[in-house]
Parts: C-alpha cells; sequence; structure tokens
C-alpha cells in the first residue's frame, strides 16, 4: 500500500494552490456573496487546489499559494488601511494577485470617470472641481460620490444650490440622469461572457438576461480594451440614457459581483471553463 501511494503520487500533476479572498458574511443589498463564491470555489477546486480566507487574513495565509484570488471581498473602504497594506507587500513579495492591482478603474477609485468624461467617451458626466461645474448638463439633482466610495456608501443628491456648499478633492459630481434601465456586462480577460440588467431602475439588483443590441457590446469592449487587463473578471455597468445612449456608470475591475445564479446553466458552465482558462493563462500554463 505504501510503495503503490508513493508511486501515485508522482504520477499525479501539481496543482496550482489558490487563495481565494471572500467576505462570506457581508451582507450586501440583493446579493448573496457567500453562495456566489461557495460554488465558484468549488467549480475551481476542479482544476485548483483552493483555500477560501476572509480578505483581513489574506495578507498572512498568502505566502504558500501561487496565487491570490480576490473575489467577493466587499467594499475595501470598510478596511482601507489594511488592504492598502496588502497590496504593498503583494507589490513587494510579487505573490501573484488576480486580479493583478494594475487596473484603472474603480480598483484606483472612481478619479477615472472624471478622465473618461473629460477625453470623450460615453460616460455620465462627471467633475471634481467647483470650478467645472458649468461643463455639465442643467439637472434637477446631482449626484455626489466620494472617490473611493462603493456600493453607494456615503452618495447623497443636492440641488444645484447644493453644489456650492461641497467640499472638493475626494468628491466626484454627476447630474442625476433619469436612466430608462441599468445594464452590465460581464468579461473574462477581455472576453465577452454575458449582460445582465435591471428592467426597473428602483430594484438594481432585480435582474434579467439582456441580449445585447447594436453597439452594445462595441459600447463596453471599448471600456474592457482601455483599462488594459490582460487577465482578470470585470464588469461595465451602464445606463440606458432617456436618448436611447448607453452610458458608462463604472467599470468594475476589483471584486465584481457576477450574478452567476441568474444565467442559464450552459452560460455559466461557460463562464467556469473561461475563468479556468485565464487563471491557467495567469499562471504560466
Amino acid at each position: 500500500m505504501t510503495s503503490h501511494a508513493k508511486h501515485g503520487s508522482t504520477m499525479t500533476a501539481a496543482r496550482n494552490r489558490l487563495l481565494y479572498v471572500t467576505d462570506l458574511g457581508y451582507e450586501a443589498k440583493g446579493r448573496r456573496y457567500c453562495d456566489e463564491d461557495i460554488r465558484l470555489s468549488g467549480r475551481l477546486r476542479e482544476d485548483f487546489d483552493i483555500a477560501l480566507c476572509h480578505p483581513l487574513d489574506a495578507a498572512r495565509l498568502m505566502d504558500p499559494f501561487d496565487a491570490v484570488v480576490v473575489r467577493n471581498s466587499g467594499p475595501v473602504l470598510h478596511y482601507q488601511r489594511e488592504y492598502d497594506a496588502f497590496l504593498d507587500l503583494v507589490r513587494r513579495s510579487g505573490v501573484r494577485l488576480y486580479n493583478p492591482p494594475t487596473g484603472r478603474a474603480d480598483m484606483a477609485g472612481k478619479q477615472y470617470l472624471v478622465e473618461l468624461s473629460a477625453a470623450g467617451f460615453p460616460v455620465i458626466p462627471t467633475v471634481d472641481r467647483g470650478e467645472d461645474v458649468g461643463r455639465l448638463p442643467h439637472a434637477a439633482q446631482y449626484v455626489v460620490k466620494p472617490k473611493l466610495g462603493a456600493d453607494s456608501i456615503g452618495m447623497e443628491f443636492v440641488d444645484r444650490d447644493g453644489l456650492d456648499g461641497l467640499v472638493y478633492g475626494e468628491v466626484l459630481v454627476q447630474p442625476r440622469i433619469p436612466f430608462r434601465y441599468e445594464v452590465s456586462f460581464y468579461f473574462v480577460d477581455r472576453d465577452f461572457q454575458y449582460a445582465l440588467y435591471a428592467p426597473r431602475p428602483e430594484r438594481r439588483w432585480e435582474l434579467e438576461r439582456y441580449e445585447p443590441g447594436p453597439g452594445d457590446l462595441e459600447f463596453a469592449q471599448r471600456f474592457i480594451d482601455w483599462n488594459t487587463l490582460d487577465h482578470g473578471i470585470q464588469r461595465v455597468d451602464a445606463c440606458r440614457a432617456p436618448d436611447g445612449e448607453l452610458l458608462l456608470v463604472e467599470l468594475e475591475d476589483l471584486n465584481p459581483y457576477l450574478s452567476l445564479d441568474l444565467v442559464e446553466d450552459s452560460v455559466r458552465e461557460t463562464f467556469v471553463a473561461r475563468t479556468k482558462a485565464s487563471l491557467h493563462a495567469f499562471l504560466g500554463g
């Protein structure tokens, strides 16, 4: 028995070890982080050796793993100091982080919305300085968001007069658009996987399958290409303006929730297979 077991172990190909970062206890409105991560990590376990951990434990546990996969880890602003220390350790140690920490979108804050707006991209008009408020279209209300915000934390609505009293620097301002619906496009690496939308704007997380229309995928792909992440999972969130134009709401490139429970089995299987392939490529084969 002993010799057989030893022989068998030498014939088994080594499997990469992944530390899968998730906050299973986080209560997200309209979403079940724990269900999604239990199921997705279970499927990834078919190809990799996996251990799950809370984001606050990742720094001290990651050393023996081949890569750290950040999934539904919750808003970073709840543990910003620890997250910054974790990223610093990742960069100094050379640990592979998936998604890589080189994204230009939400993982770096929301300054990119100001920059994309100024560059003429199809984004909800966005400014972050009082002297630029005049560039925004007139609206009954304006949305004020923290640049490091997430999950609508810290967001508020003000009228035009309310903009004069804002302390600029750490916030951005957008007109409140009476959009028809929100739609999300999901990508692995730079490959489109599926789209979901919220036909009722007041119910953001009551999602249904969305069939992209003419130009929709080109719209979403433009932002994926702009972000230049060769590996990782991203979600392009957009709204359909009253005139029919799609406008970017945010590009989530850190830990986007995937709503995998809402897609057909075949779509979910394709997504899982593509994610496995992405991770294998990320790890070098």
